[in-house]
């Protein structure tokens, strides 16, 4: 395949209006006399992709499936180009049209030799409506799709590009069939043959010209929620949007009227594209709000829920009203459940999973990873054990697949109230694993300790800064009156406490944990019950052997293995001071030893001559 700079300057030749690109075809161009091919190799599907990628984007070229998609952009010296793409299978073609001179639109492709005997009047079938997301309006074949603008100029992309290998398949051969006419028709419209039904590398008959949908004619349905030209941009439409997100291995995306959308990279709010206007933000966020939370955004002014999208994958969603408008936090759920390894953790945390009963609690600052370690724990038993695990969860962000165990997941709005709710009913649904989202309020948290000491396992997650703030915070949920109670239970009950936080990697492109462990123990219990959780640092201090991690022992394990760089670490501990002394082995606050000048060696000998002076007197 030619670099694709050089394809599209056959676009400014007089007279040509298309570039037509097809896998298994070599390129063609359309003028006056037809189509006629200007390589004679035949191109691959991946060097469509990546020329397509080159021109839109990664995140957009990834839409292209068997619904067709569309673009305008604008090329330096060709002026509006619009760009159609299909895909069937392992098959893609690409069809770019520039726009007749004077024209204020893009102009229509004229018909191809083999379609001129269609009947002008015959109307293009309607195509399958596709909902992306619950609550999205379809869009069909009869509704134009305005489709937004790709703002960055294609020549400049296309050159940055590398030029692909010639295809290995040699039936681009000038004079063979590909070449002809009627077969670079097929090609350049395969993919609309090939969405009517017709195989891509077929010829298009006369009287299938109908099935082949044009500019000129209704536009075929894009997989994204449309957005009126008004407002498009770059970057507007959500699916597209969350897919970058993805892409970019970001752990949210934030859309927020008056500003552009933000990426949550590495732990830093990158902008991407243009600032999006509070309509527009309302057009991407009001149809994904679930119907029954409709009301609760009018009277609450925000709402939580779940999306999950065949091509986008899961995310936790937060829409809500503030200052200029409408704001909606995307939290990206990976599609697979995440393991203590991959999350860098340690591994004996997945020794608590193995009592029968007792309490779990995962802590740490909002954004830390606690749900992807509550979901790797989960995972465990759901693999090694044949237990019934119900989560209760608001809402529901990673979905477990069938594996020994059962698991019941139920969702606070949906299948439940509330969480006290759904754990008092759920002491009779025959559970051995109860997992909380979230203990919120003192009512969850006496239910949780009561089934705790009930026969089940109970884990869960709270936002506290550390191990021995969890418990404190725990017991301060109650009133005084119940406060020993509570210390009694959680002496007894406790299992497990893990504060994580996550922080830049020492590349800053990605995140890495580091993780207090506190196990629960006889000595544990007994600081608990007497009262005396100040003494739990100290503890922590002596007890490697009972399986304890100090937060401080993590954040340094981090700096000698270079996953994070010193001065990361020194800003997440309470001692930076201790941290640099553990990581470089200097005593803390150690002075160097520096020599004294001049004049004051001097003065130390004047006054050894006077002592001596005086020695000999008193003699």
């Amino acid at each position: 395949m030619k670099p694709l700079a050089e394809l599209l300057r056959h676009l400014s030749r007089p007279g040509i209006t298309e570039l037509a690109l097809a896998s298994g075809r070599p390129p063609m161009v359309r003028g006056a006399s037809g189509y006629e091919p200007v390589d004679p190799g035949a191109l691959s599907t991946d060097e469509l992709v990546k020329a397509l990628q080159a021109m839109v984007g990664m995140a957009r070229a990834s839409t292209v499936s068997e619904t067709p998609v569309q673009w305008t952009v604008n090329a330096t010296g060709l002026g509006s180009i619009t760009i159609a793409a299909v895909r069937r299978g392992e098959l893609m073609n690409v069809r770019l049209t520039r726009a007749a001179e004077g024209a204020a639109q893009p102009a229509a492709p004229a018909a191809a030799p083999a379609q001129a005997a269609a009947p002008a009047q015959a109307a293009a079938p309607a195509a399958p409506t596709r909902t992306p997301y619950a609550g999205a309006p379809a869009v069909s074949a009869q509704a134009p799709t305005r489709t937004p603008a790709v703002s960055a100029p294609v020549e400049a992309a296309a050159r940055a590009a590398q030029p692909g290998a010639v295809g290995a398949a040699a039936r681009g051969v000038p004079g063979g069939p590909a070449a002809s006419p009627q077969a670079g028709a097929a090609a350049a419209y395969g993919g609309a043959a090939s969405h009517a039904g017709v195989p891509a590398h077929a010829s298009v008959p006369a009287h299938a010209s109908a099935a082949a949908p044009s500019a000129s004619s209704a536009n075929p349905p894009a997989r994204v929620i449309p957005i009126s030209r008004g407002t498009s941009a770059p970057g507007r439409d959500l699916t597209v949007l969350l897919e970058q997100a993805r892409s970019m291995l970001a752990s949210d995306l934030h859309l927020v009227a008056g500003r552009p959308p933000l990426f949550r990279i590495a732990g830093e709010l990158l902008p991407q594209d243009t600032p999006l206007s509070p309509e527009t933000v309302e057009r991407l966020l009001l149809p994904i709000i679930p119907e029954r939370l409709r009301h609760v955004l009018e009277k609450d002014g925000s709402v939580d829920f779940a999306l999950d999208s065949e091509d986008t994958g899961r995310f936790r969603v937060n829409v809500g009203r503030q200052r200029t408008g409408l704001k909606g936090t995307f939290r990206v759920i990976a599609r697979e459940i995440p393991t203590l390894e991959s999350l860098g953790l340690p591994p004996d945390i997945a020794k608590a999973t193995h009592h029968h009963q007792g309490l779990i609690v995962l802590t740490g600052p909002s954004g830390h990873g606690k749900t992807s370690t509550l979901a790797a724990l989960v995972d465990i038993i759901n693999r090694e054990t044949t237990h019934h695990v119900l989560t209760v969860e608001d809402p529901v962000e990673y979905v477990h697949p069938r594996k020994r165990a059962l698991i019941s997941q139920r969702e606070v709005g949906t299948s439940t109230r509330t969480f006290a709710s759904a754990l008092k009913g759920s002491l009779r649904e025959d559970p051995d694993v109860i997992v909380v989202g979230e203990l919120r309020d003192t009512e969850t948290v006496r239910m949780a300790l009561a089934a705790s000491e009930t026969g089940h396992l109970l884990i869960s997650t709270m936002n506290t800064p550390s191990a021995a703030k969890t418990i404190d915070r725990l017991i301060d949920l109650f009133p005084p009156a119940d406060q020993q109670q509570v210390r009694l239970s959680l002496s007894s009950g406790l299992r497990l406490v893990v504060s994580q936080r996550l922080m830049p990697s020492t590349d800053g492109k990605s995140l890495v944990a580091a993780a207090e462990v506190l196990t629960g123990s006889m000595a544990l219990g007994n600081l608990i019950r007497d009262n005396k959780t100040y003494q739990i640092p100290s503890l922590q201090q002596r007890g490697k052997s009972l399986g304890i991690i100090r937060f401080e022992d993590s954040l340094a394990d981090l700096a000698r293995s270079g996953k994070a760089t010193l001065e990361t670490v020194k800003g997440f501990a309470e001692n930076p001071d201790e941290i640099e002394a553990m990581v470089t082995g200097k005593r803390p606050g150690a002075a160097p030893t520096v020599a004294p000048p001049a004049s004051a060696q001097e003065g130390a000998r004047m006054l050894s001559k006077v002592g001596s002076l005086l020695g000999k007197k008193g003699a």
